[in-house]
C-alpha cells in the first residue's frame, strides 16, 4: 500500500493495541538489532555461531518478486495450545532462557508482543530481510523461505518473572503458580546457577539446525534493551523416521510417550485445566528442563547385559526385558527392581518427554567427552508427577552412577495465542 501523509495522520490516532503484526515487526526492527547477552549466553552464542554456518533464513526480494509460495510443512503458531509440546518432535532444538532488564510491565508486554509476531511469521515461513548483517523489513512485504522445516517456537515463564529477591517485579506475584518452585536437591546434582532458571524460556525446534539458529538469534536481537540472554542449549536427536530416538548411551528415549499419544491422555496428564492453578494457565503446561551429563567412558566399559539390566530394556529393539517389541507391555516382575524402567513406572505417574542429546566437546578438567541429555518434560503438575518420579530414580536408579545433573529449571508454559493476541496475554488480565 502506498504510504502518504494522510496515512501518517490516521496512524497517529490509533491506540497501541491496534497495531498490526507487520507494524510490530517494523518497530522491533527499527529498535536495533544488537544482541545483549549474559556471560554464559555470550559464550554459548559464539559457540553456536562457529558450529553452524550462518546462512540466511530468507533472501531479499525486489519489487517484481513473484507471490510467495505456500509453506506446506508449516506448523501453525496460533492456537488454543502452544506448538512444540504435543506436536511431533523435530530433529534439532535451541533452548534459550532470558532475564528481563526492564521491570516495567509495559516493557514485558511489549517484548511478548514482538516475540509473538516474529514467531508467527517465521513458523509460517515469513522472515526478515538482512542487509550487511542488519535486520530490516522488506520494502514490499516480509520475505519468505520455501520451508520452515516444521519450525515451532514455545514460550515459558520462570518463577523469577513473578518474584525475585522478594520483590513483585511486574505486579504479577498473585498470579504465580504454586508449581513454579525449584526442583528439590537430588543426589547426583551438581548444578550451575548461571545455566539454570531464567525469567522467560524459548524452545525453538526444527528439522533444520540453521533455521533454528537464526530464529533464536532474531528473537534475541529484537529483545535488545528489554531482555538479556541468560543461557542457551543446543540439542539434537537421530532422524529415525518417526521411531523413538536413541540417547547417547544407545537406548531408546521416550518409549512411554506412546501412552500419551491420544488427546484424552494429554488432557489428563499434560494440559492444565481451568480448575487447577491460576486461570491464565488453562490449556498450558509445566516444563521441566534438566541438563544431564553422561559418563560415556564409564558406560562403554559396562557389558551389554549389564547395560540392558540397568535400563530394563533391550538395547537393539527397545523391548522391555522378557518381551520382543519396544511397545510391548512392561511386566514388572521380569525386570530388575533398580532398573530405570521399573523405578519410573512404579511411581504410577506419566509425563510427556521431549528430550534432546547434546555434545559440547571435551571437558577440560577430565579430558572426557562433555555430552549427555538435555531432559525436557511436560506435565500438569511438577509436584505430583515429576518430583516423586525423580526422587525415586535419584536414590535407587542403577543408571544414576553414570549421570550428573548440571542444570535444572522449571517454567510455566501458558496457553497458545490467538491471532491478534500475544503469548501470555491472559496473565495480564488477572
Amino acid at each position: 500500500m502506498k504510504h502518504t501523509h494522510e496515512n501518517e495522520r490516521t496512524n497517529e490516532n490509533r491506540d497501541e493495541s491496534s497495531y498490526s503484526r507487520r507494524e510490530v515487526l517494523k518497530m522491533a526492527a527499527l529498535a536495533g538489532s544488537g544482541i545483549v547477552v549474559g556471560m554464559s549466553g555470550m559464550a554459548s552464542l559464539f559457540a553456536i555461531n562457529s558450529s553452524f554456518k550462518a546462512n540466511g533464513l530468507v533472501h531479499p526480494e525486489s519489487e517484481d518478486t513473484q507471490p510467495e509460495e505456500v509453506n506446506k510443512d508449516a506448523i501453525p503458531f496460533y492456537g488454543a495450545r502452544q506448538a512444540g509440546i504435543g506436536t511431533p518432535q523435530q530433529m534439532y532444538m535451541y533452548f534459550a532462557a532470558f532475564d528481563m532488564i526492564s521491570e516495567e510491565v509495559e516493557k514485558l508486554k511489549q517484548i511478548l508482543k514482538i516475540w509473538t509476531a516474529y514467531s508467527a511469521d517465521m513458523t509460517a515461513g515469513r522472515g526478515l530481510r538482512e542487509t550487511n548483517g542488519q535486520q530490516q523489513m522488506n520494502s514490499v512485504r516480509e520475505s519468505s523461505i520455501s520451508s520452515s522445516a516444521k519450525l515451532t517456537v514455545t514460550f515459558g515463564f520462570g518463577s523469577t518473572l513473578f518474584i525475585r529477591n522478594g520483590i513483585d517485579r511486574f505486579g504479577l506475584a498473585s498470579q504465580r503458580p504454586d508449581e513454579l518452585n525449584d526442583i528439590p536437591s537430588m543426589p547426583g546434582d551438581s548444578l550451575n546457577p548461571q545455566n539454570s532458571g531464567g525469567d522467560i524460556c524459548i524452545q525453538v525446534c526444527s528439522n533444520d539446525p540453521t533455521v533454528a539458529f537464526h530464529v533464536i538469534r532474531k528473537l534475541a536481537a529484537v529483545s535488545s534493551g528489554i531482555a538479556v540472554l541468560r543461557w542457551i542449549q543446543i540439542g539434537f536427536i537421530d532422524g529415525s523416521d518417526g521411531q523413538t530416538p536413541r540417547n547417547l548411551f544407545g537406548f531408546r528415549d521416550g518409549t512411554a510417550n506412546i501412552e500419551l499419544a491420544s488427546e484424552k491422555s494429554k488432557k489428563n496428564h499434560v494440559w492444565v485445566d481451568s480448575s487447577k492453578g491460576p486461570a491464565w494457565m488453562a490449556n498450558g503446561t509445566y516444563l521441566v528442563a534438566r541438563k544431564v551429563r553422561m559418563d560415556m567412558e564409564k558406560w562403554e566399559q559396562t557389558s551389554l547385559i549389564k547395560q540392558e539390566a540397568i535400563f530394563g530394556r533391550l538395547k537393539n529393539s527397545g523391548a522391555p526385558l522378557g518381551k520382543q517389541d519396544e511397545f510391548d507391555v512392561v511386566t514388572m516382575r521380569e525386570i530388575p527392581r533398580n532398573s530405570h524402567v521399573w523405578l519410573a513406572r512404579s511411581v504410577g505417574t506419566k509425563i510427556l518427554r521431549r528430550s534432546y542429546s547434546y555434545f559440547e566437546g571435551i571437558a577440560p578438567m577430565t579430558g572426557h567427552l562433555n555430552a549427555g541429555l538435555f531432559f525436557i518434560s511436560f506435565q500438569q503438575s511438577v509436584h505430583t508427577q515429576f518430583v516423586p518420579m525423580l526422587s525415586l530414580l535419584a536414590k535407587f536408579d542403577a543408571l544414576s552412577p553414570f549421570l550428573s545433573t548440571v542444570s535444572s529449571s522449571v517454567f510455566a508454559c501458558p496457553p497458545g495465542a490467538s491471532e491478534g493476541g500475544f503469548i501470555g496475554e491472559e496473565l495480564f488480565k488477572g
